[in-house]
């Protein structure tokens, strides 16, 4: 049986697992040893018992806490050579060092995975779809523009962690100075509600049964404003939610499941 959750997810911080019972992979550790061993203990995985660590991309909120982690339990980490070389956490083996390139395939254990590039203000940054079994399963956040090839890197996904972060004019109307705000909304900022909603319709005419919404903005965004942009726009495109695909908002501070 598969395990795919979010341990914790915005712009605070961000982390996910996959796991077939075999193989398990961290996607991201935005957060400290500490918080990620509660968060795991929450379903009953023990850190020493990660297979690799996977990284999207340097910010803060995605790798706080990946040098710590994988120095306490020996874990590889994979990430893109940018990613590896601009991140600040901390020492990492050299050994642990694993170079991850753009649609280059690759296995851990008895998972398959396939790095995507993403628009982002990152170096070399990445969404990542998994193959256990003959399902795929896909996280695509961080995203500034929805782009054809994400759209095809993901469709087909059973399962999908779909950034939405942020509501327009909550954003143009909040406290954020101006420049934040112009590189959020910019083409290598942020996915809007607006845009995920358009992209949890497109992965729900390819195929998608479940939809978890994540990285959701602290300021500019609240949970259920988030899943109502989604939700009328796939019901008024013909899709029954909870139905035809199942829909949710990962918390912030908390494991999600879906």
């Amino acid at each position: 049986m598969t395990t795919f959750v979010s341990l914790i997810s915005g712009s605070s911080g961000n982390a996910s697992l996959i796991s077939d019972g075999h193989t398990r992979l961290l996607i991201d550790c935005g957060m400290s040893g500490i918080k990620l061993k509660e968060a795991l203990s929450a379903i009953d995985v023990a850190p020493e018992s990660i297979d690799a660590l996977l990284l999207t991309h340097d910010h803060i909120d995605h790798v706080k806490g990946a040098g710590v982690v994988s120095r306490r339990y020996n874990i590889p980490v994979y990430a893109t050579a940018g990613t590896h070389a601009v991140m600040d956490a901390g020492k990492i083996a050299d050994e642990n060092i694993k170079i991850i390139k753009d649609k280059d395939a690759f296995e851990i254990g008895s998972i398959g995975v396939t790095p995507f590039a993403i628009p982002h203000d990152a170096k070399e940054p990445v969404g990542f779809t998994f193959t256990v079994g003959n399902e795929k399963y896909s996280i695509a956040t961080d995203i500034g523009k929805m782009t054809r090839d994400i759209l095809e890197s993901i469709a087909g996904s059973k399962n999908v962690l779909l950034e939405s972060n942020h509501d327009v004019e909550m954003l143009r109307t909040g406290s954020y100075p101006f420049p934040l705000k112009q590189r959020i909304l910019g083409d290598f900022g942020h996915l809007s509600n607006e845009n995920a909603a358009k992209t949890a319709l497109y992965l729900v005419q390819n195929g998608t049964k479940h939809i978890m919404l994540g990285h959701l903005s602290k300021e500019n965004n609240r949970p259920e404003i988030a899943m109502l942009e989604t939700y009328n726009l796939l019901s008024a495109s013909g899709v029954d939610v909870g139905k035809d695909v199942t829909l949710q908002v990962a918390d912030r501070y908390k494991v999600t499941s879906f």
